[in-house]
């Protein structure tokens, strides 16, 4: 088998992580999740449970929500969107958003940069 050269100026490690292997993090009752971080972006794999309500926050990372199950009521921009399983919307940094699961729901979401209140655990917000 050939190997494939190394890119010039690359910086960043590899890595090769399954889900099984993350560490899975109860918010409070209704809400878990999972965290794989790069250099310049974060994945979050939410898990939530009908009527959970992640309440009205805003931050300056940018994020793309892709729900892979279920579906996701966001209050966001003076409107309703609901987003459900194969869908994907996409929220401009330091938008106000709320959401309210409509039912059990597996959620992914892309930040950047990488949040850093989710990762010092100061999200007090998703923690009541």
């Amino acid at each position: 088998m050939a190997t494939m050269p190394k890119s010039e100026g690359q910086t960043g490690k590899l890595k090769y992580i399954p889900w099984k292997s993350v560490e899975l993090e109860d918010l409070n009752p209704l809400l878990q999740r999972q965290m794989v971080v790069g250099e310049k972006m974060m994945l979050a794999r939410v898990l939530l449970k009908k009527g959970c309500v992640v309440p009205l926050h805003s931050h300056e990372n940018e994020q793309i929500t892709y729900i892979l199950e279920g579906a996701l009521k966001f209050e966001i921009d003076g409107r309703e969107i609901v987003v459900h399983a194969g869908e994907v919307l996409c929220i401009p940094s330091h938008m106000p958003h709320k959401a309210i699961a409509l039912e059990d729901t597996v959620d992914l979401d892309v930040f950047t940069p990488p949040r850093a209140d989710w990762l010092g655990k100061t999200d007090q917000y998703l923690r009541r």
